[in-house]
């Protein structure tokens, strides 16, 4: 079988209690693919990204990167969670190479390396701006450039849009679209909005109930570059329809 970028291997986790929560949840990401989760409210969607990450061990299964075991390492992903957690007290630019700075790169060589993302980013001409004087679409991009700026594997995007109001998701919906096609990214996003899923993904997994396991797997055979204006055809609405049955039926 062919490798790919990540694998995940029957992945089994529970807290004290005992409430178990991953139940042997096995699914893999290929190299440049955009894969979403999607499931019932509490069943285990975060825990898994925090599996995949190296935050929590996992009771048993593996965490595969490129064939090689990489169970508790945190260094083959870049973590992006619900909320943009910049620093008030931190430049634009400064917050963005934070990550750089605690791997151990020094502040004018992780400035020297995220610079160049500002203009692609729309960002350019706010690198001394504080977070305060960013909107909230501004701020999540901000995010998102601290993330990729990090040069990882693969991209754990966490509800990245969850507090923004509809109109800047969809915005950011498109920009993510278009950036992630320009840089060629790995990503896996959890989201609760399955038009969200739809319209970004090339692969939908749907979870079930704690504790969960993959219910099914949706292929989003959409062309791309992925345009707005998507949502509103047939096949489109077809895919919103089988994602929903696959929840309801969760």
């Amino acid at each position: 079988m062919a490798e790919h970028k990540l694998v995940l291997d029957g992945l089994h986790k529970a807290f004290p209690g005992p409430l178990p929560v991953l139940d042997g949840v096995e699914f893999d990401v290929a190299p440049g693919e955009f894969v979403s989760v999607i499931g019932p409210s509490g069943c285990g969607k975060s825990t898994l990204f925090n599996v995949i990450a190296g935050l929590e061990p996992p009771d048993a299964g593996r965490v595969l990167v490129d064939g090689e075991d990489a169970t508790g390492r945190v260094d083959h992903v870049a973590y992006m969670p619900q909320r943009d957690l910049l620093f008030p007290w931190r430049t634009v630019l400064d917050n963005t190479t934070l990550g750089l700075e605690v791997a151990g790169l020094s502040r004018r060589a992780a400035r020297e390396r995220a610079r160049p993302l500002f203009a692609p980013f729309g960002l350019e001409g706010f690198e001394s701006a504080r977070p305060h004087e960013l909107s909230g679409g501004m701020r999540q991009r901000a995010a998102l450039l601290r993330t990729v700026v990090q040069d990882r594997a693969l991209l754990l995007l966490d509800e990245p849009f969850g507090a923004l109001d509809s109109l800047t998701r969809t915005d950011m919906q498109a920009w993510l679209e278009e950036v992630r096609a320009r840089f060629g990214w790995t990503v896996l996003l959890i989201t609760h909005d399955i038009r969200e899923a739809a319209f970004l993904s090339d692969r939908v997994i749907v979870l079930g109930p704690r504790p969960t396991r993959v219910l099914r797997e949706v292929a989003v055979d959409l062309p791309r570059p992925r345009q707005v204006e998507l949502i509103t055809s047939t096949r489109f609405a077809e895919i919103e329809s089988e994602l929903l049955a696959a929840l309801r039926g969760a």
